[in-house]
């Protein structure tokens, strides 16, 4: 009996592991990204060193932004004080969200925005994260975003993380005003 029950029950989390797979494969796996168009501003938000740098600073310097903006809650990366000191044809801003979250990433956007009326901005992160930064930053501007990625390769196991994070990560921001 306790064997058969046993079975159910994991017969039952695998399913319910599939079904959630599944249904979150076009938010997490295949996120509406869009095509780069002219903006105000290229926004790069934190996180791993996957090209999401240097595809910001890509678009900046194929004319798609006169600046670009990046988010840096980093003690100590090597790459990013590169970036904010290096001397590039257009602005390079560099700024510590507070919160460190992409919910601060979005307050400073809102700011920035307010600051200097921005209108549209392309936003840089990588695919898992972008349905949700979308949510989480137009809670906080009501200005067009453009999503892009730099389409890193993932592991499964890395999927797998990212679908259990930023689907915490959608649960805390629906219960957070910006």
């Amino acid at each position: 009996m306790r064997r058969r029950r046993l079975a159910w029950t994991g017969l039952c989390a695998g399913l319910v592991v599939v079904v959630a797979a599944v249904a979150l494969w076009p938010v997490y796996v295949r996120p509406r990204i869009d095509p780069p168009a002219r903006a105000d501003a290229v926004l790069v938000l934190g996180g791993a060193h996957d090209g999401r740098e240097q595809l910001g600073l890509r678009l900046a310097r194929e004319g798609f932004a006169p600046r670009v903006v990046f988010s840096n809650p980093y003690e100590n990366s090597a790459m990013l004080n590169r970036i904010c000191h290096g001397g590039y044809s257009f602005e390079v801003q560099c700024f510590d969200p507070s919160p460190r979250t992409t919910r601060g990433e979005g307050r400073e956007l809102a700011r920035l925005a307010r600051a200097h009326n921005w209108h549209r901005v392309i936003v840089v992160t990588f695919t898992p994260h972008i349905s949700r930064a979308r949510y989480v930053l137009q809670r906080c501007w009501d200005g067009e975003l453009l999503f892009i990625d730099p389409e890193p390769a993932l592991s499964i196991p890395r999927w797998a993380y990212d679908y259990v994070y930023q689907s915490v990560g959608y649960l805390k921001a629906f219960f957070e005003d910006c």
